[in-house]
């Protein structure tokens, strides 16, 4: 009887893990291991794409308006400025709050790009998925929307892409009609959204006097809220003197009523009267950060009085996200 031969195995070619590619879940990994990708290589790609991200826009300009724009203003735009400049055919990228038919992206007829920030995204860090859906606008055909997508783990971020020294100025509109320059001309699709959209827009306003301080009217009540950059612990330490001294108001029949959390910063809120308007706070909410600068730079331990304030301000504390 023959003696069976020695079977040998071809050596498998050995793939760095940035050589590693994306393939589907339960497919081979292309590793070579025998294993199916999501046991594989795809695990620690799954990890990087869902770790969250606490604070996606810190390093950015105007951090604390990247926030209120993404949480709470219905209709706004800045124009962003790219590290790199813009590419040719491309005449502006401008952030916008809301786009026709919550579109992540959009580039215009005339080349130009608009980039929706308040989109559900695919990944635990949002400003990664951005700067995705920012390439592939940039690189779309003139007159197409882009669609969302799982941004890759080791793609860039908007703090790779975007001007640091550049300013962020955001500007507020009452209404939607930024999305389309020639509304008469637009299809029915983006103009039954547009007035979808306008009627559900909440009336708000970007303060002057401080930073990231919007104020909005709502049928009962109006309200001013304020995105702060300090860390949460010190502020709500700094409130909670200011409460307990009654002297975290902004002027007769307004007051604090709580914050909410939203991408690593906190958000105080007011109640203002119905007939307190966005110029009737300027100059309250510039007197307050003054005394607010003077509550954080304190640090001796708070009393009684203040530690009750603080445990009632935590009480009445949402997490936006």
């Amino acid at each position: 009887m023959a003696k069976k031969r020695p079977q040998t195995k071809a050596k498998r070619p050995q793939l760095t893990d940035g050589e590693i590619p994306v393939v589907g879940a339960r497919e081979p990994c292309p590793c070579g291991s025998g294993r199916r990708y999501k046991a594989c290589h795809g695990r620690a790609a799954a990890h990087a794409v869902t770790e969250l991200v606490q604070r996606p826009f810190e390093g950015l300009p105007g951090e604390c308006d990247w926030v209120a724009l993404r949480e709470l203003v219905p209709a706004a735009t800045v124009e962003l400025t790219l590290r790199e400049g813009l590419p040719e055919g491309v005449p502006s990228v401008t952030l916008a709050t809301v786009l026709p038919m919550a579109w992540p992206a959009l580039r215009r007829d005339d080349g130009s790009v608009l980039l929706g920030l308040q989109n559900d995204t695919a990944s635990g860090d949002i400003s990664r998925d951005l700067a995705d859906t920012l390439l592939r606008a940039l690189e779309a055909e003139p007159g197409t929307p882009v669609q969302g997508r799982r941004a890759p783990a080791e793609g860039p971020r908007l703090q790779d892409l975007l001007d640091a020294d550049a300013p962020f100025e955001p500007l507020v509109h009452t209404g939607f009609e930024f999305w389309v320059p020639d509304a008469e001309n637009a299809t029915p699709e983006v103009t039954a959204s547009l007035e979808r959209a306008n009627a559900a827009a909440i009336p708000t306003v970007r303060l002057q006097g401080v930073e990231a301080a919007y104020w909005c009217e709502t049928p009962e009540k109006n309200h001013l809220r304020w995105v702060m950059p300090h860390p949460e612990e010190q502020l709500l330490d700094a409130l909670a003197r200011l409460h307990a001294a009654g002297r975290s108001s902004l002027g007769e029949g307004t007051r604090l009523v709580g914050s909410f959390r939203a991408h690593g910063l906190t958000v105080p809120v007011w109640d203002l009267p119905g007939e307190v308007g966005a110029q009737d706070v300027e100059k309250p909410a510039a007197e307050f950060a003054e005394r607010l600068a003077a509550a954080l730079a304190t640090d001796v331990p708070l009393t009684a009085e203040e530690r009750r304030a603080r445990g009632g301000l935590t009480n009445r504390q949402v997490t936006l996200s």
